[in-house]
């Protein structure tokens, strides 16, 4: 069955944000944490179907030479109907209209163990020496 969506810029609340986080199976995230991450990134794209937000995906970096899509999250009921294909989409789209031309970027994502084969289909590949970590910060 077709799901009807439209993908919306630039509107993402950090409640909605934090619902899906959390139905995708990851850790809930203060709401003023998520505001001032939601302030200081540089673009977002929010998939909605029937008023209600199904998928996210943002993009952070330097909006130069590194970009990072981060935050691909679609509802578990709303998977497999080409959401997640049009946020991806949406994100790049939105780095080639505004990168420099004649440049090279960079642009990075972390990838949930399995789904790496869908970013594939976008031209993403592993990178054997990608490193990372998380901190408490007290």
């Amino acid at each position: 069955m077709e799901v009807q969506y439209e993908l919306v810029d630039n509107v993402l609340s950090a409640e909605d944000f934090v619902r899906l986080k959390v139905a995708a199976g990851f850790k809930e995230r203060p709401l003023e944490q998520v505001e001032k991450a939601l302030r200081n990134g540089l673009f977002n794209v929010s998939a909605v179907c029937g008023g209600q937000v199904v998928g996210m995906g943002k993009l952070v970096g330097d909006g130069a030479m590194y970009w990072y899509l981060q935050e691909i999250i679609v509802l578990p009921q709303y998977q497999g109907k080409g959401i997640g294909k049009s946020i991806v989409n949406r994100l790049l789209g939105h780095i080639k209209s505004v990168a420099e031309p004649g440049t090279v970027i960079d642009i990075g994502l972390t990838a949930v163990k399995g789904k790496e084969p869908f970013y594939e289909r976008f031209g993403f590949s592993a990178r054997p020496t990608g490193m990372g970590q998380l901190m408490r910060i007290e």
